[in-house]
This record gives C-alpha cells, structure tokens and sequence, in this order.
C-alpha cells in the first residue's frame, strides 16, 4: 500500500498492511469500542441522544475488516441508538480488492458508500498514485451502485495541464455513471506532501488562478445542468442525495469524533468545546489499552473561535449562514458579529447576494471564497 502523493489525511503506511495484511483486526475493534463507550460515558446526559449519521472516514477505513465496522455500528445501536433512517457512510477506494467486500459493507450496516475514483483518466490517475485505473473504478462504481442505495465519488479538477475540454468530457462521462452524489475538489498541494514539496521546488505546477476559475465555472455550469448543482462550494447531489453527515458538520452541528486523529465539536455557546484524539495510529491505540481513550485535552471554545468556525463552514453552503441557526447555536445575534457596513460592502461588490436575508454567498462569492470569508471572519 502506497499515500497518495498529494493527501494530507491523517493516514500511514503500515509495512505488509492491506485489506488481509498484518494489522490485529480484533485488536483494533477492542480499541474502536472501548474509546466509544468511554467518550459516550463522559457526555452530559443533555447531549446523548440518537444518532443520525455515522462516518467512516479519513484515510482508508475501507481496510477495516467488515466484522469491525459491525461491531461499532451495534455498540452505537446499543449506547445511542440509531435514527430509524441514519446515514451510514463508508469511504472506500474502486480497486478490486476493496470492491469485492462491498456486499460484506453493506451486510455490516453501511448505506452510504463514497469512492475515491479522483479521475478518469489512467495517466491522471498514475500521477495522483492511486492505487487503481479507469476501468477499476468505473466497475467499482458499478458494484457500488448495484450493492448500495447511496453512493458518493470524488474526482479531483485542475490538474497539471488538465484543459477545460478535457476536464469537459471527464466531468460529462461522471455525471452519466449515475451517481447521486459528487464530490469535486480542485487539486492542491498541502505543506508537507510530496506535491506540496515539488510545487515549493519549483518540480510541478499547478494551474493559474484564472484557469482554475475556469474550471470552476464549468463544473458548476456542467453540474446544475445535469441537474445536480452544488449545495457546498465542492458538492454536487440530487435531489435527497445531499450528504446528512457533513451538512450537519458545515451547519456547525455537534459530532463526536472517535479514532487516530478525529476531530469533534460538541455543546453550545459558552459550553462548545473541541476534542481531538491523538493523531498516530500505534500512539492511539497503546493510549486506548492503557486510558480508554486516545483522546487529548479538550479545548472550550471562545466565542470569536466558535463565530469564526461557524461563518467558515456555513459560508461554503448555497444555503449560506442562517441568523436563526447562528442564534440558536451561538446564543448570538449574526448582525452583531457582521456590522451592517461590512455587509453592504461585500454586496456592492457582487460577492454577497443582497436578496437574501440568510448571509448568503454569490455565484461570484462563490468564486472568492477566501476574499469574503477573511473579511467576514479576520
């Protein structure tokens, strides 16, 4: 097994590790319970309520034996219980030795798949090294379809040299796989990868800001007219097919993270605080053995903190912020934190759009993201 080259995930390489490699797959879901039922253990009771989404995700959670994503899914049941429509979704990646446990997926408790196919293109896939060609990923979509009632796939745009005929035609054949559900990323070269580190060495190059708008454009363009347009700045869906877990994150709702690295946010107003578990995996899971938890201090959360969080993920949706829901969850008023003048401002520049009584984030806005949130939330 390989990291792709341009992930910053939370994800290693263990030596001889694999879907039947060296990992201690009963080990391993000991420790998953355990730090479960410790974390549900220490929620004031006001928080434990039923659960509406789980998410396997990060990394490859694909490698975990079937039995364990079981054993987890029946422990939730058990302790929070699980809403009687809940969202389970389970990242995976089409090669053929994670396709062929599909069924067994879905027999453990998993609705919602969501394939890493990143391109269509075995030359773009080789580049991004991925562990899988064209044709696996097509067949595994296929699979995926027929096995489960959700399916998300991510595809990652703006490559080297990828032109918006190209990227026309790739998109196009997506949207006639029948997907319900699409996740678009443009490339990037996070600090510390290696394409982070050949982008600073001046190795490769990624796309002109303007032609990475380009391509934004036509995603957009493409997407809506296929009639699944962009309900978060990188995600597509039709109708129904939104994805319930990550809205819930973008709405600023509570989740609780559980394993190496996962990140959580629970409670409101002066009570909201983040979690975060420790990061390497062999680190955790000694900590899980020895604790119970792999979980490091928890931090409260300032207000400024949580009205930052709040406009950052809120603003991604085509929904925007609502004043409503920043008030129910912060206990504050929106237009305290967004003065009127700012606002106006921000309107007459055609990024933000002046009809809506939610802030709310023009098709242009959309474009400049960063440029309206550092003035939103500085």
């Amino acid at each position: 097994m390989a990291k792709c080259p341009y992930c910053d995930f939370n994800s290693h390489v263990a030596p001889g590790s694999g879907v039947s490699g060296t990992i201690d797959q009963e080990r391993w879901q000991a420790a998953y319970l355990s730090e479960l039922v410790y974390a549900w253990e220490q929620l004031p009771p006001v928080e434990r309520r039923p659960l509406g989404s789980v998410f396997f995700g990060g990394g490859t959670p694909s490698l975990m034996a079937p039995a364990t994503l079981a054993a987890i899914i029946e422990r939730l049941d058990d302790l929070a219980g699980l809403a009687d429509d809940v969202e389970i979704t389970l990242e995976a990646n089409p090669t053929s030795v994670e396709a062929g446990r599909f069924a067994d997926f879905r027999a453990a408790g998993v609705n919602r798949l969501s394939l890493g196919i990143q391109a269509l293109d075995d030359d773009a896939l080789a580049a991004l090294g991925r562990g899988h060609d064209a044709v696996e990923a097509r067949a595994a979509l296929a699979l995926a379809q027929h096995t489960f009632a959700r399916v998300s796939c991510d595809l990652i745009y703006a490559r080297p040299g990828q032109t918006p005929a190209a990227w026309r035609s790739e998109l196009g054949e997506a949207l006639g796989l029948g997907s319900g559900h699409l996740s678009l990323y443009q490339l990037t070269a996070e600090p510390g990868t290696p394409f982070g580190r050949a982008v600073a060495t001046g190795q490769l190059a990624l796309p002109e800001d303007s032609h990475a708008v380009a391509l934004f454009d036509l995603t957009q363009e493409l997407c809506a007219a296929a009639g699944m347009p962009a309900y978060e700045i990188s995600n597509h869906a039709r109708p129904g097919q939104r994805c319930r877990h990550n809205l819930n994150a973008w709405r600023y709702g509570d989740y609780l993270g559980l394993g190496p690295g996962a990140h959580g946010r629970l409670g409101r107003g002066s009570t909201r605080r983040a979690s975060q578990r420790i990061a390497a995996p062999g680190v955790w899971l000694a900590a899980v053995e020895a604790e119970g938890h792999g979980g490091l201090a928890e931090q409260p959360l300032s207000q400024l903190d949580q009205v930052r969080e709040f406009l950052l993920l809120g603003l991604r949706l085509d929904e925007g912020v609502s004043p409503t829901r920043f008030f129910d969850r912060l206990g504050l008023p929106l237009d305290e934190f967004v003065p009127a003048a700012t606002r106006q401002a921000l309107i007459a520049e055609g990024l933000l759009d002046s009809a809506a009584d939610d802030l709310r984030t023009t098709p242009r806005g959309r474009r400049l993201l960063d440029t309206v949130i550092i003035q939103l939330a500085p």
